[in-house]
């Protein structure tokens, strides 16, 4: 008996539906009905003669069977768009959270643009796990936390510096001298990373007491606009507030020191070679590397 013939269109369904666990977020993908992808999950199944998805009040799960059609599915698929995007190359996709491109990435960009005029870039803005092929992504700044997506070179740059940091009038009015003087300040946090403060602690000087948190914010872009406006003392990368130090919009009172975590940058495998990637890379590295070296000089541990 031989292998039987399937629809294309069919694989593509089943694929979408198990990686969402969803026949409608499948239905949104492709465009098409949430009854259509049903039909087309059932007719794959019919076709190889066993069930593919379990059906639930949530949506759909695979069934080991379905698990492993839908992983080499994936696999095909993200291999087919790859050489698609290397015969036919668009825009370069940078994707970073949004604070990093607030702070960091938008202040800078004038001038790789100016440098590099023929570089079209677009922008994915996101602090969680990434989907290189879906998202079409082709360089992304994350940390040595995040577990790296498939199909990716990881490059490591450097240590992720971190400190407390608030508005001058802030450090004046509380005479905040000592570490021991945090307990009369509000230490305010991101809760996109609620152990900010104590991953400080441990590798500022594990020996200061205990840290009470006051009040938590979505955002680390609005973790620092609440420092700015004198709302408390913030724990924050460096790299995200190295401007403000610089104009003097706050301060560092006790410098910064390598956190637990490194920057990396990720580059789509069957991207390293272009010459756009090649030059993204280059300069997002250098710009690194230079703000740590002026920082460490700057504003290093007092």
């Amino acid at each position: 008996m031989g292998t039987p013939r399937v629809s294309l269109n069919a694989l593509r369904a089943f694929e979408a539906t198990a990686r969402h666990r969803s026949f409608t977020a499948a239905a949104d993908e492709l465009a098409v009905t949430h009854g259509a992808v049903s039909r087309q999950v059932r007719m794959l199944e019919e076709t190889f003669g066993m069930l593919l998805l379990r059906r639930t009040a949530q949506g759909a799960e695979p069934t080991p069977e379905g698990q492993r059609l839908a992983e080499g599915l994936k696999r095909g698929f993200d291999e087919i768009q790859g050489t698609i995007e290397q015969l036919t190359p668009g825009p370069l996709t940078l994707a970073c959270s949004t604070s990093i491109m607030m702070y960091w990435v938008l202040p800078r960009l004038s001038v790789f643009q100016q440098q590099n005029p023929d570089v079209s870039l677009q922008y994915h803005m996101s602090s969680g796990p990434l989907d290189f092929t879906h998202n079409k992504i082709s360089v992304a700044i994350r940390l040595s936390s995040q577990e790296p997506a498939r199909d990716v070179v990881c490059m490591d740059i450097c240590s992720e510096w971190v400190g407390p940091v608030c508005s001058p009038e802030y450090l004046r009015t509380l005479q905040i001298r000592t570490t021991a003087d945090l307990r009369r300040a509000r230490l305010i946090y991101s809760r996109t990373r609620e152990h900010a403060w104590s991953e400080w602690k441990q590798c500022h000087d594990p020996a200061i007491g205990e840290l009470v948190l006051d009040e938590g914010f979505p955002h680390f872009y609005l973790l620092i606009q609440a420092a700015r406006c004198g709302l408390g003392i913030a724990n924050v990368p460096r790299m995200l507030v190295q401007d403000d130090l610089n104009s003097g919009t706050l301060v560092a009172p006790f410098g910064f020191v390598p956190g637990p975590n490194r920057l990396t940058i990720w580059v789509a495998s069957h991207l390293t070679e272009r010459s756009e990637t090649k030059r993204l890379v280059s300069w997002l590295t250098d710009e690194i590397l230079k703000d740590e070296k002026h920082s460490r000089l700057s504003f290093g541990p007092a």
